[in-house]
């Protein structure tokens, strides 16, 4: 492809004109399905090259190469004939593939991708078009497949300005960061149980290739990742991100990391690294609390994926978990689980760092400000270090266009392995407290070395409208929360 840097340029100058498709949401959704399925179509001529026996799931008439490349000869399906197929053959097909627990999991990913995957698009003759865009990419060229891995990353990045699509990308600066500072080693196991468009296993993949030395290195190198994603939209997002960065069998799952007890978790469902972002600000039902012990039973989605992770976490494993304020915060009655998912951490692991995270991290999507925490499953914890990451010089908040860059996190790197209390201003902003400190004297608020003032942000007007709506969602979550506990303790007192 001649210009790859003009894919995404040229697919959206194309669907504007489409009036099926409404709004950046649809029109990414609606290349994702496609480039899953030429993504997919490449992998299969290879693994045909390798194995003379292999079979597709796919039927072969709904196979890219017979229905939707294009070979110059005036026979390529297009306008209502397009749809026609698209509508009323492919999709179906697709949808109802015949897959049972004996379906090898690079076959099952087809039809669980396209479980709930809907064609926006009305005209046939633009979405001929688009199809031809995306036929172009050669994916068996090693650079252009290599070089369009980043430029799929664009796509992801376009979620953060797409609706509430935005809450499956953690930006890849932030990611990065976490994978880096894990130190990943070959034979190890990562999990992200809401895993998103694939953010953490992508990083920890780029960081765990430059170990791989041998054939049994690149083995472990692709079963090394393990991911759990509720919705679809991002599941298939997820499995097209880790086909493009070459893991044949993605074990990333279509179900609820919350739907399962956490006391029936074995060793062989444990993991050597957690690198999660879970939900936040979520309210859940009732029968997902009862998946928990009652002292950790919240409705506080990020709450709960904590438990999770403490329950599947390795003994001798490693975790960085990006968690809200309140989480730190919580101590008063209303947040009692809160203290009692914070008394477990600090009891039974060693939660050795907090990196307090600049406001405008996730900007435009939401204006929550977030921590890092890092912790351990070896000893209980004995002292915790803080460290306040600022706004580099010359930003005043981050956006699309002024996005975080891994570089921002140098400070903290290097602070990391040469660690050492520092004010700025008479404030603290890298201190370390005893678990006596935290425990006895704090009452458990882990809410220090935080921001100690307000800086004005200006934002453009349309980013403005947006973090006004998440904040009020994301405040009414709690609040609903808040009040669902209170009810069930006025209840609990009357009898």
């Amino acid at each position: 492809m001649s210009n790859l840097t003009s894919f995404v340029k040229r697919l959206r100058n194309i669907m504007r004109n489409d009036a099926g498709i409404n709004g950046d949401a649809q029109r990414i959704e609606q290349i994702a399905w496609m480039l899953f399925l030429k993504v997919y179509d490449a992998k299969e001529q290879d693994w045909e090259w390798d194995d003379a026996n292999y079979r597709s799931i796919i039927p072969e008439k709904c196979r890219w190469q017979n229905w939707a490349h294009d070979d110059k000869s005036g026979t390529a399906l297009t306008g209502d004939k397009l749809l026609n197929f698209v509508n009323n053959t492919l999709f179906p097909s697709l949808k109802k593939l015949p897959v049972d627990a004996s379906t090898p999991i690079k076959k099952t990913i087809v039809q669980t991708t396209f479980a709930d995957a809907n064609n926006y698009m009305k005209d046939g003759v633009l979405l001929r078009q688009v199809l031809n865009v995306i036929d172009e990419l050669d994916f068996s060229d090693y650079a252009e497949s290599h070089a369009f891995g980043e430029i799929y990353e664009t796509i992801l990045k376009a979620l953060q300005s797409a609706g509430s699509a935005g809450e499956f990308y953690t930006p890849r600066a932030v990611t990065d960061f976490m994978a880096q500072v894990i130190k990943p080693k070959i034979g190890e196991t990562m999990a992200d149980f809401a895993c998103g468009t694939g953010g953490f296993l992508v990083s920890w993949l780029n960081q765990l290739q430059k170990q791989v030395k041998t054939t049994a290195d690149a083995d472990k190198y692709s079963n090394s990742i393990y991911g759990i994603e509720k919705k679809q939209f991002p599941y298939m997002l997820c499995i097209t991100n880790l086909l493009l960065h070459g893991v044949d069998v993605p074990r990333v799952y279509h179900d609820n990391s919350l739907t399962r007890d956490v006391l029936d978790y074995t060793d062989e469902d444990r993991f050597d690294v957690v690198l999660m972002n879970p939900p936040y600000g979520g309210d859940e039902k009732a029968d997902v609390k009862k998946h928990f012990p009652d002292d950790l039973a919240n409705s506080e989605t990020a709450d709960l994926f904590m438990s999770v992770i403490m329950y599947r976490l390795k003994k001798g494993g490693r975790a960085a978990v990006i968690l809200p304020d309140v989480f730190l915060s919580g101590t008063d009655n209303a947040n009692t689980v809160k203290v009692n998912i914070k008394k477990k951490l600090l009891r039974e692991f060693d939660l050795h760092t907090i990196i307090r995270l600049p406001g405008s991290v996730f900007s435009p999507y939401t204006p929550i400000t977030t921590n890092i925490l890092f912790f351990d499953n070896t000893h209980p914890t004995t002292e915790t270090w803080f460290y306040r990451l600022d706004m580099p010089e010359g930003y005043k908040h981050f956006s699309k266009t002024k996005p975080m860059k891994l570089e921002h996190f140098q400070p903290v790197l290097d602070w990391w392995d040469n660690r050492q209390e520092l004010e700025e201003d008479g404030v603290p902003k890298a201190k370390k407290f005893t678990v006596q400190q935290l425990t006895e004297k704090l009452g458990y608020n882990l809410d220090q070395c935080g921001y100690p003032y307000e800086k004005e942000e200006i934002l453009e007007p349309l980013d403005l409208i947006h973090r006004y709506e998440e904040q009020r969602v994301y405040l009414n979550a709690e609040i609903d929360r808040v009040l669902t506990e209170i009810t069930a303790i006025l209840k609990g007192a009357a009898q």
